[in-house]
Order: structure tokens, then sequence, then C-alpha cells
């Protein structure tokens, strides 16, 4: 039962976490930390697959009139920077991956990254407001957020939609709304991606499948699926309304929390 009870909690985490702007890498191993216990590259894998599923289900209405529509000089346009985007991030995360980068496991440095993202958030915002709003994405907005990609993924804590997003509205792109969709658009090929990729050396490795309870897999994965569609729904419509100030007070004072919380070196 309690087994069953971390699932179910992982899968939540996964599910609101990936897509708002507090990080879901840093919450997952927070959690670990903290008692939910430590899960194999597999499991991440499954159910961070499921927050991507869910995404892509609330913008494939956005995705078949790109795709059906492509010879429209703005959505070829639109696709275009998407695919520029994506390889940038590809290309820089084959450097990284060539210079041996990779997430440490450690909570301090996740806790200086949301304080930090906590303080970029604001000051993007602060900016953005003085910017006329504009929903247009340029060519430096799409290689920007390639770039963005790659920062959030070699430092936990930072966010890949919190940065993406913000790196949009730093950029050019003020308007919220448009900011988040090219974000979580260009999230999408992205992480399916990354999710094959890892799945690939987790099969060399002979790791795949190994010593997996293929229960929590399914659990982990529905749960997440379902939290994160009904967190990106809810975000969609507050941020309508709503600066990510919230979001920026939250990490700022989990991460101060973690600070004076942890032992030195933790």
């Amino acid at each position: 039962m309690e087994n069953f009870l971390q699932v179910i909690l992982l899968g939540i985490i996964e599910g609101i976490t990936e897509f708002l702007p507090i990080s879901s890498t840093g919450h997952l191993l927070i959690a670990e930390k903290l008692g939910l216990g430590a899960r194999s590259d597999v499991f991440n894998i499954v159910i961070q697959a499921g927050a991507i599923l869910a995404v892509t289900v609330i913008y494939w209405q956005r995705i078949w009139q790109l795709l059906i529509n492509i010879n429209k000089p703005e959505n070829k346009d639109y696709a275009l920077k998407l695919f520029v985007a994506f390889l940038i991030t590809v290309a820089l995360g084959a450097i990284a991956s060539k210079m041996g980068l990779k997430l440490p496991k450690e909570i301090t440095p996740i806790a200086w990254a949301l304080v930090i993202g906590g303080v970029w958030i604001i000051a993007a915002e602060w900016l953005a407001a003085k910017k006329p709003d504009s929903s247009i994405i340029t060519w430096p907005v799409a290689a920007v957020v390639g770039v963005a990609q790659i920062v959030a993924g070699i430092f936990p804590g930072t966010s890949r939609s919190g940065a993406t997003i913000f790196a949009a509205m730093l950029t050019g792109t003020s308007n919220r709304a448009a900011a988040t969709e090219f974000a979580f658009l260009i999230g999408i090929p992205t992480m399916y991606a990354a999710s094959a990729k890892e799945i690939y050396e987790a099969y060399k490795a002979a790791e795949l499948g190994v010593h997996e309870n293929w229960a929590d897999l399914g659990i982990g994965f529905v749960v997440s699926t379902i939290t994160a569609f009904v967190a990106v729904k809810w975000l969609l419509k507050y941020i309508q309304t709503h600066r990510f100030t919230a979001f920026a007070i939250y990490r700022i004072i989990l991460g101060v929390g973690l600070l004076l919380w942890l032992p030195s070196g933790a």
C-alpha cells in the first residue's frame, strides 16, 4: 500500500510540475530525498511521457491545423520556427552530452536554481510589461527558446517551461499566451525525442524493464497524464488574467526553505 501511494504521489508531482514553471526534475528529486523513494530512469521516463501525452492532446487541434494548412505562409513560418528551435536544442544537447554535462543529484543546486529562477520570472514579467503587447514569434525568439531548453536540461530546478516561456517574453513575444503556446509546442517534440533517447540508452544498457514493476509504471503513467492535463488546462486559463508572479514567489520560498533546511553539501 505504501508503495502504491508513493507511485500515485510521484505521478501527481510529475503531472503538476512538468509544464508549470516550477521544475519537475527538481520536485521529483526533492520528493526522493524526502522519502518517496528513488525510482529507476525508466519509471521517470514513463511518468514524463504521461505529461507529454496530456499536452499533446490539449494542443492536438493546433498541431493538426498547422499540418493540414502548412502551405499557408503564417503556418509554414510558425512550423519552421518550431523546427529550427528544435534543431538548436538537439545540436546543443549533443554538445552537452559530449562534454559529459549531466543533471546533478544534489538538492542544493536545485534550491539555488529555484531561487534564481523565481527572481528571473519576476524580472521577465516586469520587463515584458514595459513592451508593447506582441504575439509574434520572431526568429530571435525561436533561437533563444531553443537555447533555453538546453539550459533547463543542464541545470535542475530551472524548469524547461519556465526557461522557454520567459526567454520568449524577454526576446519579443511579450504576450504570455503566445509565449506559452510556443514553449509548450516546442516542448512536445523535444520531450518525446529526449524520452526516446533515454529509453534507447536503457535498452542498450540492458536495463529496460529489468526489475521494473509494470503495475507501478502503468499507475504512474495514468496519474501523470490526468494530472498534467488538468494542470495545463488550468494554467492556460490562469495566464489569461494573471501574471506568473505567484509561481516566482513559490519558487523563492521553496528554494530559500531548502537552503536553510539542508545540511551543507546535500
